[in-house]
């Protein structure tokens, strides 16, 4: 007799898929910054400066009050001086006359001897010039470059781990197959058309 049933057996299936572990290096990075400071040219002068002061040049022409009186004074104290010189030296010439002698004609002269510009006044106005100073000109020239500054940044270098993985999928599900191989049963059994009736006395 033939078997009636057939049993299939499907086993599982799995697929594996594994990641390595990694570990990467991130090098660092460098960063510069410049920055200019602008330099420039400055010049600085200052001219020659002339001082004329004439306030003695004009008291000359055009005396002050206190000016005039000190002059007036020097003049008077100068004339005194010169007649007392004067008469001293005529009473000299006149101790040394001799008799016949005039005394007029060596007067008359002495008189002659002396400048004629002194008798008469005369003077060239004005008689002190102006006091001219000066201050030295300055000249200051600077210069300066222009600068740059340079500004480094530095990273720092970074390590990064990745860790192994693994991963499982099914693929296939484990199942039991059972598959009915036999023919038709029929009830009774008498109907089957190939049906032999069971001899069961012999």
């Amino acid at each position: 007799m033939k078997p009636l049933i057939e049993i299939t057996t499907v086993p599982i299936q799995i697929e594996m898929k594994t990641t390595n572990a990694k570990l990467e290096y991130a090098r660092g990075t460098v960063e510069m910054e410049i920055k200019r400071d602008k330099g420039g040219l400055e010049i600085k002068s200052k001219p020659i400066r002339v001082n004329i002061d004439t306030f003695e040049a004009r008291n000359s022409v055009t005396p002050t009050a206190v000016r005039s009186i000190e002059q007036s004074a020097q003049k008077g104290r100068q004339t005194a001086y010169q007649a007392t010189a004067a008469y001293a030296q005529q009473g000299k010439l006149m101790m040394e006359t001799k008799l016949g002698e005039e005394v007029i004609t060596k007067f008359a002269r002495q008189t002659m001897d002396k400048p004629l510009s002194r008798e008469l006044g005369m003077d060239f106005l004005p008689s002190v010039g102006p006091e001219i100073t000066w201050d030295v000109g300055e000249m200051n020239i600077r210069y300066e470059m222009d600068k740059l500054n340079f500004d480094w940044k530095f990273g720092q270098g970074d390590f990064k781990f990745t860790p192994g993985d693994v991963e499982l999928t099914v693929t296939q599900r484990p199942e039991v197959i059972i598959k009915y191989i036999g023919g038709p049963i029929y009830v009774p059994p008498s109907a089957d058309p190939n049906y032999e009736p069971v001899d069961v006395k012999g």
